[in-house]
């Protein structure tokens, strides 16, 4: 059995995460000191390395000389061919606050594809007769994370490219539709219901509509994005089964998953990774598919909900370096797939990269090229990825912090801590294709609010 391992499955498993390796030496690792990419304990990993864990020790005491127990941090260090170079409480549990959603991404990616759309239908229960629909429009949600004003915009102009101006029935709203977050399907049909018609406008949807327009300006011959007029004259309905009898109008796309996952990362949005979360089945759902994809035991990853927003989120440091991993080693299979000509994404293009992005980047001194994701809770401060390093190559990190609210005072001894590693081991001269930013080809797919992410089912006869 061993023979077949050692000279087939782990040897195929390499190649596909890209990993060169001779196949006589296949099974030393398999029973040895880990497959490279992979998330092993510290016992079969051989220990830690001395100057990293000299250099952990100083950063715990100084956390202690600001009145910070130790028993209260979590860290864990590896490099991406197994070797541990520091732990301290690897192994256990602690508040990981938005280190969460690298669960809920690992999760998204093993159900979904990476260019999946979630999809919302809009339809009519009556006739169109000129510019008015007589009867009710029906919205069918489906889990859409990120529907927002610019796309509910730009679902206006597309009814208005239908010839439809006026309703004269109800705005149905039934499915799964969370319009900007909403969990609330009522609120969520008043949100839209507003957007669809410019004479209802508040001052942040206009303000919102003068952005996109500027946007589109700025495109070579593209002209101002319209103002939808679509008025609905009765009430918004919820309702928990579609109606039935209905025409389908408009089949709205959402933005492709690897984007979805960018924006909800870098903006560390609990409202996106939480619908996500609901989408994929519920949280233990979630739980069980990133603890089985990472390697790790499932008691070192206690979930409540999919964004990270309550201390009874507990991950171990060394399971969010597997979930890191995971999500890496799913990127290069895919990318392996026959047939795949597009450039393989990696990490970065899925979280934020220091030194480039904004949103939860802003005010760090992340060493610049690390692909990271932050979490903070009122006494919780953590921060787990890769740093590119010259001597060590791509180190996986996790740097939990908590018993104490000096927030800030975490992040400053966090960024320090990898900044005093990385003078260490070196900076790379070369950036490693492996977190390099691929996607996207087509800009405009990946637009809030592109027009083109409404398709048009219905045309008069």
């Amino acid at each position: 059995m061993l023979e077949l391992l050692s000279s087939g499955l782990i040897s195929v498993w390499l190649e596909l995460s890209g990993v060169q390796i001779r196949e006589q030496d296949a099974g030393e690792l398999l029973i040895g000191s880990g497959i490279p990419g992979f998330v092993w304990d510290e016992k079969k990993m051989g220990g830690v390395d001395s100057p990293t864990n000299a250099t952990l020790e100083e950063y715990l005491k100084a956390l202690e000389a600001k009145g910070v127990r130790r028993e209260n941090q979590g860290i864990w260090l590896q490099t991406t061919q197994g070797e541990l170079l520091a732990n301290h409480q690897g192994n256990i549990p602690r508040s990981a606050a938005s280190i969460t959603k690298v669960a809920t991404s690992l999760a998204a990616l093993s159900t979904w594809k990476l260019d999946h759309q979630f999809e919302t239908l809009i339809a009519a229960r009556g006739q169109v007769v000129g510019e008015v629909l007589e009867g009710d429009l029906v919205i069918v949600g489906g889990y859409d994370p990120l529907f927002v004003w610019e796309e509910a915009i730009a679902l206006g102009n597309a009814l208005n490219r239908l010839g439809i101006r006026r309703v004269t029935g109800n705005l149905v709203i039934t499915g799964n539709f969370l319009m900007n977050g909403e969990d609330n399907g009522q609120k969520s049909g008043e949100l839209l219901k507003q957007a669809l018609n410019a004479q209802l406008w508040s001052a942040e949807i206009t303000d919102t509509y003068n952005l996109m327009s500027r946007n589109a300006q700025k495109k070579l011959a593209a002209p101002a994005t319209p103002k939808p007029q679509v008025a609905i004259a009765g009430q918004v309905l919820v309702s928990k089964e579609p109606p039935t009898e209905t025409t389908p109008l408009i089949r709205h796309y959402s933005l492709p998953l690897v984007e979805l996952l960018k924006l909800m990362n870098i903006h560390s949005s609990n409202t996106m990774a939480e619908i996500l979360a609901d989408a994929l089945g519920g949280v233990q759902v979630v739980r069980k598919i990133a603890a089985e994809a990472a390697g790790v035991p499932p008691e070192q990853i206690q979930l409540i909900n999919g964004s990270g927003l309550g201390e009874e989120n507990r991950i171990s440091p060394r399971a969010a370096c597997g979930l890191f991993m995971a999500i890496q080693n799913y990127l290069r299979r895919d990318a392996a797939k026959p047939g795949n000509a597009t450039a393989p994404l990696t990490l970065a293009d899925l979280f934020p990269i220091a030194g480039t992005d904004g949103g939860t980047m802003e005010d760090r001194n992340i060493p610049a090229g690390s692909v990271v994701k932050t979490g903070t809770l009122w006494n919780v401060s953590a921060l787990a990825g890769v740093l590119p390093t010259r001597d060590r190559g791509l180190v996986w990190f996790a740097i939990l912090n908590g018993g104490g609210d000096d927030i800030w005072g975490f992040r400053d001894r966090q960024d320090q801590l990898l900044h005093q590693l990385l003078k260490q081991w070196g900076i790379s001269p070369e950036p490693f294709p492996q977190i390099t930013r691929n996607y996207p080809s087509n800009r405009e797919l990946i637009e809030i609010g592109a027009p083109s992410r409404n398709e048009l089912l219905w045309q008069r006869s």
